[in-house]
């Protein structure tokens, strides 16, 4: 066991597996670098053969053999060491940022299974760690590598133009930025692998970090004069950030992470793309998801609580403190466990918060949040509460005591020596997966980092607007009739869901009950957004049961034409 000192409670447990070690974050922040440096090439301790400036996503070879470099994971992992660098945290790492510049442009331009550099090949979601394209079966295209890895670029960008050098950026630099900024806005609408590498629809993760990017590529363009792209990148931006809004279900109150999967929604990709697209100067707004925002906090409620009852680990916790959370309840992988960096993405999240009302001095409470809230204070109502109220003070406390504890939860199970692996498990807490994670250990300093205040620059999140109708214009609907052939016996009906909200989500509870009217053929007309892909299923209930159709889901695209009529039978 490992034990990070969040705070004066001691909100650190004991563990039964291993030795207990009691050091302080500062102590456990150095490891967590060490370990990410460990995985960088050419000279890192655990990188052996990756060429300069590659990021192996983990040691480990078999089961699962992590041996790759993934376009994503180096991006988030050198974007928190160029935050590091620019904010003077750690000068040391100049070098290392250039060879991730000159790996990452090589990478651009190698030809691989999704296509070339013109072609789609920058949708290539991972690479052998000589920089060759790696051919096998995979997940592909994943569309969010090039915009987290241009967001990690301009951020270098951004800080050598303010300290006078414009040459290596407009030269090296501005190239590269434009072949993922294009990359982007030309693919946005069009599907992909998540974050996870298993569902093939829209992603919310992607989705998000795509509009991130736009929106700083064209201030950046502007910035050196590559003004013909900027009406470009802005236009595509605001169309995503309509986009974007669609994820969101009022009702059951959070984040759908992907529109496919035949799954919940509710996902750590959620949490994720609320912490990596944080703007400090964007408050507690909604329409970006920022961490403080009511959307965001509803939404991270209902994440957390989806593993209360499905870990062993989490048994016995009441429900308002921490607990160890995974990538999606219904996870299978390696045994479908909690990550380590999914609990430390909650505690980031918690942070920025914290960090936002802090400037802001108080705290806005809505109907969508209230529940979040009265987490903490069951007889809170809706309302805003200055820096100058008892209440504020008890809910900053109470909030930072919460965020601690999901940190104090890794720490329970992180070995004496603060090695991360992928994940822990849901029974014991052991580690398991991957050894030495990279995205683990980057995770731990990015939520150190927030627990200490400090954020990175700006990326033009403040006062950004969506159209009371951009959903409505940009986002045609068409009306579909579902009908099913199905004899069913006293008492029992046949409903409807699907992947997307209209459809509930794959929500049991909230299905659509369709019309016996013309018997045995069950019918339901449903309002569903156009030219998308749509899974979906019909369901058995008679007193509460629930019986699900044989697999695979249903599935079909959705077209701009004023009715689309579906005939299935029962399988």
């Amino acid at each position: 066991m490992h034990h990070f000192i969040v705070s004066a409670l001691g909100l650190c447990a004991a563990s039964a597996w291993a030795q207990s070690s009691t050091v302080d974050v500062t102590t456990e922040s150095p490891i967590a670098r060490a370990g990410v440096l460990a995985n960088i090439g050419p000279d890192g301790s655990k990188s052996s053969g990756a060429y300069p400036g590659v990021v192996i996503a983990s040691p480990s070879t078999t089961n699962p053999d992590y041996l790759y470099t993934w376009v994503r994971d180096s991006s988030l992992v050198f974007k928190e060491l160029i935050d590091q660098y620019t904010s003077c945290q750690d000068t040391a790492l100049r070098t290392l940022i250039d060879n991730f510049v000159m790996a990452e442009a090589n990478l651009q331009q190698v030809p691989n299974p999704s296509g070339t550099v013109s072609t789609g090949g920058l949708g290539e979601p991972k690479f052998n760690i000589d920089e060759s394209a790696f051919t096998g079966p995979w997940g592909r295209p994943q569309r969010d590598g090039p915009a987290l890895r241009s967001t990690a670029v301009i951020t270098y960008a951004n800080w050598l133009i303010a300290n006078g050098n414009f040459s290596y950026v407009i030269s090296t630099l501005w190239p590269m930025i434009q072949l993922d900024l294009d990359y982007v806005a030309n693919n946005w609408n069009q599907t992909t692998f998540d974050l996870w590498e298993e569902v093939d629809s829209s992603s919310f993760f992607t989705t998000a970090v795509q509009h991130r990017a736009l929106r700083q590529g064209a201030a950046l363009a502007n910035a050196i004069g590559r003004k013909s792209v900027v009406s470009r990148y802005t236009t595509q931006a605001q169309n995503i950030l309509c986009f974007l809004q669609s994820y969101w279900n009022p009702s059951p109150g959070y984040v759908t992470a992907n529109t496919g999967g035949g799954r919940s929604g509710i996902d750590a990709n959620t949490v994720l793309a609320s912490i990596h697209t944080f703007d400090v100067d964007a408050g507690c707004d909604a329409t970006t998801f920022q961490p403080c925002s009511d959307k965001a906090l509803s939404n991270l409620k209902t994440y957390v609580d989806s593993f209360r009852r499905i870990y062993s680990i989490n048994f016995g916790i009441p429900a308002n403190q921490a607990v160890a959370t995974g990538r999606y309840p219904e996870d299978v992988y390696q045994g479908g466990n909690p990550w380590y960096l999914t609990t430390f993405a909650v505690a980031e999240q918690l942070y920025d918060a914290l960090i936002v009302w802090q400037a802001q001095g108080y705290i806005q409470v809505t109907s969508t949040s209230l529940g979040f809230f009265q987490q903490f204070n069951p007889s809170l109502t809706i309302g805003v509460y200055a820096s100058s109220s008892s209440i504020y003070t008890s809910l900053i406390s109470a909030i930072r005591s919460f965020a601690d504890g999901f940190v104090a939860t890794a720490a329970k199970y992180t070995p004496s020596d603060g090695r991360l692996s992928e994940q822990y498990s849901r029974f014991n807490g052991n580690p398991l997966s991957a050894v030495d994670l990279t995205w683990s250990y980057a995770s731990t300093l990015t939520a150190f980092t927030a627990r200490a205040g400090q954020t990175s620059a700006s990326w033009g999140a403040l006062g950004l607007t969506v159209s009371s109708s951009c959903l409505t214009s940009d986002m045609a609907t068409v009306s579909v009739q579902f009908n099913v052939g199905a004899t069913t016996v006293l008492g029992e009906n046949i409903y409807l869901t699907g992947s997307v909200g209209a459809l509930s989500n794959w929500d049991t509870s909230t299905a659509i009950l369709m019309s016996s009217s013309s018997y045995p053929t069950w019918s339901t007309t449903v309002n569903l957004p156009a030219n998308i892909g749509i899974e979906y299923k019909y369901i058995r209930i008679k007193n509460g049961a629930v019986t699900w159709e044989s697999d695979p889901n249903n599935a079909f695209t959705t077209v701009a034409s004023a009715v689309q009529t579906l005939n299935d039978s029962w399988r």
